[in-house]
């Protein structure tokens, strides 16, 4: 039997050329956010960096104030659900701390532990070489406009690991911080 593979990585498999995303920060809207590592390379396979994932994700929740509502940690890829705490706010910001952070972490590391693979996520572009730990492009990020597609969207994150024998890292959390097994807990 096949190995099921997240719909999302057979769509970024596809994809060639480098395109822009438009965020829209739509006061209301929970994002269903999709980034993928450079590459598709498994980088997020090891507890360490998926540990300075966490980290700037929820340094990002702070700073940017956004509810984590759901998310999941996969290899080469990751899926989150967000929602603006603020009624004026940019999820590329949001995202931005996140990357950068993870980014940094890992070419410090590299730079000290393995310098083959800093090598190897270090590209040329004119005339520097820059660093990529995230691949270019816009990843995937899409408004959620009703608690249906809301939990549509976490069962789909929820239910992603099953999918893949490369899962790593799964939690559901309710507005409170409290980890869930599958649910959310209403505030009612």
């Amino acid at each position: 039997m096949d190995k099921l593979v997240c719909p999302c990585k057979r769509q970024h498999m596809k994809q060639q050329k480098r395109k822009t995303v438009q965020h829209f920060n739509d006061p209301g809207h929970a994002h269903f956010l999709t980034f993928s590592c450079y590459r598709y390379f498994p980088l997020l396979s090891r507890e360490r960096t998926r540990r300075w994932f966490i980290q700037a994700m929820e340094g990002a929740r702070e700073k940017h104030n956004f509810a984590l509502l759901a998310y999941v940690i996969m290899p080469e890829h990751v899926h989150l659900i967000v929602f603006p705490l603020l009624p004026v706010y940019d999820v590329a910001l949001f995202l931005k701390a996140i990357k950068q952070s993870v980014a940094r972490r890992a070419k410090h590391f590299l730079h000290h532990h393995n310098r083959v693979w800093l090598e190897r996520l270090t590209v040329q572009r004119g005339n520097r070489k820059v660093f990529r730990f995230w691949q270019t492009g816009p990843g995937y990020d899409r408004n959620i406009h009703s608690k249906d597609e809301l939990f549509e969207k976490i069962s789909y994150i929820h239910n992603n690991p099953v999918r893949s024998e490369g899962v790593l890292y799964q939690r559901l959390k309710n507005g409170n911080g409290r980890v869930q097994a599958g649910t959310v807990e209403s505030e009612t």
